[in-house]
């Protein structure tokens, strides 16, 4: 019993009144003896009185606290009974040791009891063991559920009705899309008008017949650009379906020379709808980025890729081309220096393609500098050459001196790469506002922001071509040295496999230019010829080669040994050449300790779309990645991404 009630200060007084009573009638009686003894019989009577009533209240107050004891236990078993919220406890091996009959009544049995916790809620066995709040669905209800692990208790509410709200909620959340014919002008080139007009009145039938179908609201704004309206379960129904309208206008139009394709750019998950705007114009722009043909969605942070399956169309004028050598030679002009970077690990093409640059940077009249990290065995023989050539080397620099030297003012070129993080220096980047972007791989989600002038075009067999040819147009009286116009070939001669993969019209034109400045196709023949030891080193990789899907190879080296990144591409090249073989992966230790995978097609399989779900990206048939894991888990993982691949849309075209 709490002590302000048993022994209460203010419940003293009674005591000290009868001490001051006793003292007074002791006083009387001493004055008169009869009228004493009768204050003191007085007295008594009160005492009696005043212990009797504090007897009755503590006894009353007994009863009482033990009838409220009694009514909270009679009410806390009512509520454990009939409150609508599951109580379940369950022991070591998750089995049922009680539960409140609101579990019961859930779960539509008289008792659980016993029985596994896993048979009635599957969905836990994926959790861990630690305190969360997730959501059930048991039937056709929806139960909000607290664990409890330390005490082994699972509390369960109902919350079908706000689950229901918040899901149509979501659905109608708003998404906005816009569709381009990404190739029109290459497909309708050479088509008389009425052809031309008969070909656009059957794709866009097909596009509106493909609206109206999925609930899509419409609208033509240009000739080749469409704009949809849609809610956000609309938008899940056309992943679903994985966007087969891509599919059915090329199909519709396979009987031209070339076929139309569209690349379509949608997002949703913003609150305003010109953010939605902005952010569907740039998933368009990745698109097309990436080869077009294919779908970007953006949801919130998800960033999704669908299609995609078709290389590249070739542009067939220079356009652009001219534009953006006129505008690199401006900026060069107006920079106090440039300096070139191309990605870690640098290969033939990323090499080629900066001392393309430096020769733009020298003609212009500005001084420039090569950024490199360091020689690895793919431009080891290269490096070497070029050291021979003091003219050329003297431009090379490390990162630690591009830190230096690099201003606001200067100009800094990015090259065969569009990632801040691949680059050689990625700090070098944030030293000036002037960045410069040339690469021909597809675009992928991560991008140098803000950078002032972009050249991506995926189309190209190697930058070493797109940068051959902006030098066409810095200067028409440009004369090159013979070392310069053999490192841009021998870029395009790698990427190219010798001019037998994703080579283009304006490939041949580019080496023809280079050809004619003076490259050296022996020299290439000697920087890239191979000694013994490294063919012995990848037939030891090719002979663990297995056959998957009937048409892949998927080679995975033994874990003991380390093979270099150049090596282990070299492996997926040479699988590629082997009979029913239409793609080729292989997976090996690096000498830095990651796990490399190289993957390569003849153009029927995607493994852009393989590598990027793991982590890398690249090209439609040249694509790659590294992961910081063992050879065994990449390879679970890879044949997982295939298998998932497989099963949503197929491997093969």
């Amino acid at each position: 019993m709490p002590k302000f009630l048993l022994k209460r200060w203010h419940g003293q007084h009674i005591v000290w009144m009868f001490v001051l009573l006793i003292v007074l009638t002791a006083i009387l009686y001493m004055f008169k003896w009869w009228l004493g003894l009768t204050a003191f019989v007085l007295c008594g009577v009160m005492a009696y009185f005043t212990l009797q009533a504090e007897t009755a209240f503590r006894r009353e107050l007994n009863t009482y606290v033990g009838t409220i004891s009694h009514r909270v236990k009679k009410a806390g078993n009512e509520v454990m009974s009939g409150l609508p919220i599951g109580i379940i406890l369950y022991n070591e091996e998750k089995r049922i040791e009680w539960h409140n009959p609101f579990v019961a009544k859930m779960l539509g049995q008289d008792s659980v009891i016993g029985e596994s916790l896993f048979e009635y809620f599957p969905d836990l066995k994926n959790k861990k063991d630690k305190s969360d709040k997730l959501e059930l669905q048991v039937g056709q209800f929806i139960y909000q559920v607290w664990t409890r692990p330390e005490e082994r208790l699972l509390y369960l509410r109902e919350i079908t009705e706000h689950a229901l709200l918040a899901k149509k909620y979501e659905d109608s959340k708003t998404a906005i899309g816009i569709v381009m014919m990404d190739n029109l002008e290459e497909a309708t080139q050479g088509l008389d008008d009425q052809a031309r007009s008969i070909m656009l009145a059957k794709v866009t039938g097909e596009i509106t017949e493909w609206a109206q179908k999925h609930q899509l609201y419409l609208r033509r704004t240009s000739s080749d650009r469409f704009l949809i309206l849609m809610d956000q379960k609309a938008l899940r129904q056309l992943e679903q379906t994985r966007f087969e309208l891509l599919d059915d206008v090329r199909d519709l139009t396979i009987e031209n020379k070339l076929p139309l394709t569209l690349s379509i750019g949608i997002a949703s998950g913003a609150e305003q709808l010109t953010e939605l705007g902005q952010m569907a114009q740039m998933g368009l722009d990745m698109s097309l980025g990436r080869g077009g043909d294919q779908v970007t969605v953006k949801v919130g942070q998800r960033l999704s890729f669908y299609g995609g399956r078709t290389n590249a169309v070739e542009k067939r004028t220079r356009v652009r081309a001219r534009v953006i050598s006129h505008a690199l030679r401006d900026l060069m002009k107006d920079s106090d220096k440039v300096v070139i970077m191309g990605h870690r690990f640098a290969d033939m093409d990323s090499i080629g393609a900066a001392i393309g640059v430096l020769k733009a940077v020298q003609v212009v009249g500005k001084e420039g500098y090569i950024v490199l990290e360091g020689v690895n065995p793919a431009i080891q023989k290269v490096m070497e050459t070029i050291s021979a050539d003091e003219r050329l080397h003297r431009w090379f620099i490390t990162p630690e001196q591009g830190m230096q030297i690099t201003t606001q003012r200067s100009l800094a070129v990015v090259v065969d790469t569009h990632k801040a993080s691949m680059v050689a220096e990625p700090r070098l980047l944030q030293l000036t506002s002037r960045v410069v972007v040339v690469d021909h791989h597809r675009r992928s989600e991560e991008f140098i922001h803000d950078a002032t002038l972009v050249y991506m075009e995926p189309y190209a067999s190697s930058t070493c071509e797109l940068v051959t040819e902006l030098l066409q147009y810095i200067n028409e009286k440009l004369s090159m040295e013979v070392l310069e116009a053999t490192m841009l070939l021998a870029g395009i001669v790698v990427d190219t496999k010798s001019f037998s993969l994703r080579t283009g019209a304006r490939t041949f034109e580019a080496a023809s230019y280079l050809r004619r400045n003076g490259a050296d196709s022996a020299l290439i023949q000697k920087l890239l010829k191979e000694d013994l030891d490294s063919y012995i080193e990848r037939a030891e990789v090719i002979k663990h080669t297995e056959t998957i899907y009937d048409h892949v190879a998927l080679a995975v080296a033994e874990p003991s040994r380390k093979y270099s990144q150049l090596m282990i591409a070299q492996v997926a090249d040479t699988l590629l050449n082997m009979t029913n073989i239409m793609a080729s992966f292989v997976i090996a230790e690096r000498p830095d300790g990651l796990i490399g995978i190289s993957a390569r097609s003849l153009g029927q399989m995607n493994v852009q779309v393989v590598m990027e779900r793991l982590g890398g990206g690249g090209h439609l048939t040249n694509a790659a990645t590294q992961t910081d894991c063992t050879l065994e888990e990449a390879t679970k993982r890879l044949k997982q991404v295939l298998a998932d691949i497989q099963e949503e849309e197929g491997l093969f075209e």
